[in-house]
């Protein structure tokens, strides 16, 4: 008994854990507080923010206006096309191409002569106004038919930066609220060990327990206060990211806010609908893609067709010798036609270019198989992936019951001295690691949720 009592007062003597975090709970998910905003966003909300703010789907907006002015530039060449020219033109020296002789007896010098008279005048000006109109032009009509199909490429692009950013926005959102719970689930322990370790100080103070009890539980609060500390410094990349993908301003802060109730509701799919290739927007990009290789095929073989198109000619001619009296008078011409160009040879280019249009959609064909190949491989994976995390979430889930049951029942033995607290730290260490597991499952089930309605062509926006 005596050295019993001396052991014990030659213990160290340890400071009261006087700096304990004392965290309540918070609720699911934690909220950050950022000074100077209020706002909280929705996962819809913020989903509805970047499909009008981010920078890469507004530029695919831009490009479908592109693609439709450029139809219209195409297209223009069937209106009548309209131009006006002139030629102002001062002689310094006329040649002598105009030149009438008069034999007479008042023209003649000497036996033989004869005198020149020009006709031409030294100042001219000439203007002239054009009117063509196409009628048949394979060029033409080429661009007619494929300007919808041009169209109808740029609206998929912008469909597929919409599905995009969907399923990006919404991962990222999950993401943040991921480490949110976890920092939420991290302040549970480190509130329990926090009380742990007061328990372990006054029953060490008391006689009860070993300093060892003590020092473990420091340790281990030590631990949990370092992994709160890490998933609080987390959060702001996540933030960022979530930002970049939404376009919204860097020096701006919102928060970000979900129905708990709503989200275990919307983790089920039906994973019994069939797979359809035509949902995805990829299948319907290469069959726009295969529509437009046709109507290239098509301009190559009736390339042969004539250019035929109408022309209206008018012009003024105005000539002087007197450069003030220039526009004293004019000579009026107008002519009217068809133009009419047929191609007869062109060095089998016209065949070479059927045959090139007609390989390039073969490639379009084997584009589409591969295609295929890879969707029914990503909906095989997702789908696995998604009955895999529904199983673990719903062990998880019974997990953490088992695990707080576990912790409580250990923690009332060790305080009545029935258990080491090796026990406690072994029932704590498991807790935490079945709500931390039990979290991170509920959101991999969630992301892998939203790969699955990608994959199956069902994301909605």
């Amino acid at each position: 008994m005596s050295l019993s009592a001396s052991a014990q007062n030659n213990k160290t003597q340890f400071p009261a854990p006087d700096q304990v975090p004392d965290t309540g709970k918070a609720g699911f998910p934690v909220m950050p507080v950022i000074q100077g905003s209020g706002e909280y966003l929705t996962l819809r909300q913020c989903i509805d923010y970047a499909l009008i703010h981010q920078p890469a789907l507004n530029q695919s907006f831009i490009n479908a206006d592109i693609a439709r002015t450029s139809n219209a530039v195409n297209l223009a060449a069937w209106l009548p096309q309209v131009n006006a020219s002139g030629n102002l033109v001062h002689y310094i020296q006329q040649t002598n191409n105009n030149i009438s002789t008069n034999a007479g007896s008042g023209a003649t010098t000497g036996a033989g002569s004869i005198t020149g008279v020009r006709s031409n005048y030294a100042n001219t000006f000439i203007p002239e106004l054009s009117v063509t109109q196409s009628i048949v032009s394979p060029g033409l009509l080429y661009a007619a038919k494929s300007a919808p199909l041009l169209v109808k490429q740029a609206k998929q692009v912008t469909d597929s930066t919409k599905i995009y950013l969907v399923s990006s926005v919404s991962k990222a959102f999950y993401n943040v609220l991921l480490t949110l719970q976890q920092i939420n689930v991290l302040k549970e322990d480190t509130t329990r060990l926090g009380k742990s370790l007061r328990d372990a100080y006054h029953q060490y103070k008391g006689g009860i327990a070993d300093e060892t009890d003590y020092l473990q539980a420091t340790i281990t609060l030590s631990n949990s206060k370092t992994q709160l500390k890490q998933a609080k410094e987390n959060l702001a990349p996540q933030y960022a990211a979530l930002k970049q993908l939404m376009g919204y301003e860097p020096e701006k802060q919102f928060n970000v806010s979900i129905d708990t109730v709503q989200m275990m509701n919307d983790i089920r799919i039906d994973t019994g609908k069939r797979l359809q290739y035509e949902n995805r927007i990829e299948y319907k990009q290469i069959q726009t893609r295969k529509d437009l290789q046709a109507q290239l095929t098509n301009y190559y073989k009736y390339a042969f067709l004539p250019t035929v198109s109408g022309f209206f000619n008018y012009g003024l001619q105005f000539a002087n010798n007197r450069f003030s009296d220039l526009l004293s008078g004019s000579y009026p011409s107008s002519s009217v036609g068809l133009s009419l160009s047929i191609p007869i040879f062109t060095g089998f280019a016209r065949m070479h270019n059927i045959h090139k249009s007609h390989l390039q959609e073969q490639l379009i064909n084997w584009d589409e198989t591969n295609l295929k190949l890879g969707i029914y491989k990503e909906y095989a994976t997702s789908m696995a992936n998604y009955k895999s995390n529904l199983y673990s979430f719903q062990e998880q889930q019974k997990n953490v019951g088992m695990a707080k049951r576990v912790y409580f029942v250990v923690n009332l033995q060790y305080k009545q001295g029935v258990v080491a607290y090796l026990n406690v730290i072994t029932a704590e260490s498991n807790l935490i690691t079945a709500e931390i597991n039990y979290t991170n499952s509920l959101f991999q089930l969630l992301s892998s949720k939203i790969d699955l309605q990608k994959a199956m062509g069902d994301i909605t926006y």
